[in-house]
């Protein structure tokens, strides 16, 4: 399978205190990509409010973050008239029902667990290339949290 490119890269914005796993996977992906790294909520939210004209095609977002965590970032961005379009991937080590369930009705666009380094590349590899086919929309609930044997069938 023939992964689909991009001549322009795609602008990465990922909020996580712990950012070098998803960084150097990243690297290994046959993607063309910019990659923006905050360190916590905080920074995450004043970081989209000084590049409001300039969003970044897509926001990785982790939900245990100091200062402000994921949750509370994906309810304010939202709520936002112009933030509420940024596609937001939640990025967490828990994956819970009801957690998945939250972020779900706040209209995250998939929820993924933080994984060993293999699981972690092909589920970036997976996300990337819905977003570069343009198949890149809300899922149903049943399609909302990715996890790599899933994503390998």
């Amino acid at each position: 399978m023939t992964t689909p490119t991009s001549i322009y890269p795609i602008q990465l914005l990922l909020a996580e205190d712990d950012r070098f796993l998803f960084n150097r996977d990243l690297k290994t992906l046959p993607f063309n990509t910019q990659l923006t790294t905050v360190e916590d909520g905080e920074q995450l939210m004043n970081y989209l409010a000084k590049n409001m004209k300039k969003l970044p095609d897509l926001l990785f977002l982790d939900n245990n973050m100091p200062c402000k965590n994921g949750a509370e970032c994906l309810q304010e961005i939202k709520k936002h008239p112009t933030l509420k379009a940024l596609p937001v991937i939640m990025y967490s080590t828990y994956v819970h029902d009801d957690l998945a369930d939250v972020f779900y009705a706040g209209k995250a666009h998939y929820f993924i667990k933080k994984t060993d380094q293999k699981d972690l590349r092909k589920l970036l590899q997976h996300v990337l290339t819905l977003f570069v086919s343009k198949k890149f929309s809300l899922p149903t609930r049943e399609n909302f949290v990715l996890s790599a044997p899933e994503i390998a069938r």
